[in-house]
């Protein structure tokens, strides 16, 4: 049984999709620093210094607080600010994964080359013996 998790664990699949598992955790972690630190402080001060974070329904009466954090100690929220910034995140995520795919599969089809025609065979000697013969009789 050992044997076979070792050959299960070596094989290519296996250790590919570790690796990409790998690069997407740290892929994710650049994207969502890009968007916290560089997209959103953006998109904040176009609408006024707007900072989505904080964007919050309190859910009961107790919670008075003006922060994300301090209002979750305080009771129950609903935090659509967090959300809309997890979603601009996904979506530029996701935009540029289509641009990489994108760039990806054109590499590949230039790398491709078109497969070259096939001469057509030399006609065998006996053959033209016999194609000319029968152009003589038909002469």
């Amino acid at each position: 049984m050992l044997n076979e998790f070792k050959e299960f664990i070596a094989k290519g699949n296996v250790m590919d999709l570790a690796v990409g598992v790998i690069i997407g955790g740290a892929f994710a972690l650049i994207t969502k620093s890009l968007i916290d630190d560089l997209i959103m402080p953006v998109v904040g001060a176009i609408f006024g210094g707007l900072d989505f974070s904080n964007y919050f329904a309190p859910l009961s009466e107790s919670v008075t607080a003006t922060t994300l954090d301090a209002a979750r100690e305080q009771g129950a929220v609903l935090a659509y600010g967090n959300f809309v910034t997890v979603l601009v995140n996904f979506l530029i995520l996701a935009f540029i994964l289509f641009m990489m795919v994108r760039y990806v599969n054109k590499l590949r089809a230039n790398m491709e080359e078109p497969a070259a025609e096939e001469a057509p065979a030399e006609t065998p000697a006996d053959i033209m013996l016999l194609t000319e013969i029968r152009d003589a009789l038909k002469k």
